[in-house]
């Protein structure tokens, strides 16, 4: 391989990006706006909570109850309604996600020492808050009836009493539970493989409807001489990408990098060959930009949107999805990106997901090199 004519291949290609300023400047936005969009708009820390609160006894006990509601940053009281006509009328016009309906004989239970059942009404619109909802509704009742129940037994003598199971949890890596310490790792896969792809589907298919493939097809350029020449400008657009984003991640939501930054961008710039090579396979197999494009969003973009883990839990999906997750590249991104950020984690825990993004990273640059030598002849 001559490096003169890698040079002048890279130096051509550069030229190409300096023509069409529009599409640099939209590769240097995708991250900013990427990260703006999901990192505010995709949160999903349930906090205030509008709730009603159809109280019918109205009494010192009932309002002791609720009053355990106030005292959370989990609900927010927001309306006192007096019928369930009311309380339907809220949740049909999205006032509320949960009432919670106080019998009239509450007190009157609690004091007879038999069971009082309060009424939580959700709003199962959204299944996963609702599930959300209704375990934050059972854990301060929980709570409230144990308190409850401590205080009947002291009245009856008993002045010490241990509870025969007391949980506390300790929370690693997350400590503070916030959305945005999982999601920004991810939405760096999720960046690099759309800016990488993007702009690497279009190089070749652009040089066939220009005209300009001809010439290259008459030049003594060899295979490698060509394809590194025309990856190398991405994969600088690819990786400066990267480094915006995780500036934004740093200073603008606060998510540290706890492991070591030299690894996670040697592994994110072995994950930048892998999108190359997928964008340059797909521009040599399509007839147009616009196929192109289209190609890239199916097979690159949503896979790493939907299936890599970025946003959603991939245990969670079908076994069938669980299964295609594994021949999505950007899934062993997210790993790395996740267990680097969050953990601090080395490579001797990732090293099976870094073989991975070498193996498909020589399978789409021989697999892109083979096809595209069929297409020259």
């Amino acid at each position: 391989m001559d490096p003169l004519r890698t040079w002048a291949v890279f130096r051509k290609e550069v030229t190409h990006i300096r023509r069409d300023p529009a599409s640099f400047i939209q590769a240097m936005l995708i991250p900013i706006i990427l990260l703006l969009l999901n990192g505010f708009a995709l949160n999903f820390d349930l906090k205030h909570v509008p709730l009603a609160v159809y109280d019918r006894e109205q009494s010192q006990v009932s309002e002791n109850f609720i009053q355990e509601f106030k005292g959370t940053h989990y609900f927010r009281i927001r309306y006192f309604v007096r019928s369930y006509e009311k309380i339907a009328r809220l949740i049909n016009e999205r006032e509320v996600k949960l009432a919670l309906v106080i019998p009239h004989d509450f007190s009157t239970a609690l004091k007879s020492e038999r069971t009082a059942y309060v009424q939580a009404v959700v709003d199962g619109t959204n299944a996963n808050t609702a599930n959300l909802v209704i375990g934050y509704v059972q854990a301060i009742s929980s709570a409230y009836s144990q308190k409850l129940t401590v205080e009947r037994l002291r009245l009856k003598g008993l002045t010490r009493l241990e509870l025969p199971i007391k949980s506390e949890a300790r929370i690693w890596y997350n400590e503070e539970l916030e959305s945005r310490n999982f999601i920004v790792p991810g939405l760096i896969a999720i960046i690099m493989t759309m800016v990488g792809a993007l702009l690497t589907a279009l190089c070749i298919i652009r040089e066939k409807e220009r005209g300009s493939m001809e010439g290259l097809m008459g030049t003594p350029l060899k295979k490698s001489e060509l394809i590194l020449g025309k990856l190398a400008p991405y994969f600088v657009i690819g990786m400066l990408d990267m480094f915006i984003a995780m500036a934004m991640g740093q200073f603008l939501f606060g998510v540290t990098l706890r492991g070591n930054v030299l690894l996670f961008v040697g592994l994110a710039a072995i994950f930048m060959v892998v999108v190359l090579g997928q964008g340059l396979l797909i521009s040599v197999i399509a007839r147009s930009q616009l196929e192109a494009y289209q190609l890239a969003m199916l097979t690159t973009f949503l896979p790493a949107f939907l299936l890599s883990g970025a946003i959603f839990a991939v245990h969670r999906m079908p076994v069938a999805l669980q299964i295609f997750s594994y021949i999505v590249p950007a899934t062993y991104l997210v790993t790395i990106s996740k267990g680097i950020y969050l953990k601090g984690i080395g490579l001797e825990i990732l090293w099976p997901d870094a073989l991975a993004l070498v193996a498909f990273a020589a399978f789409f640059l021989l697999a892109a090199g083979r096809k595209y030598v069929k297409k020259i002849e």
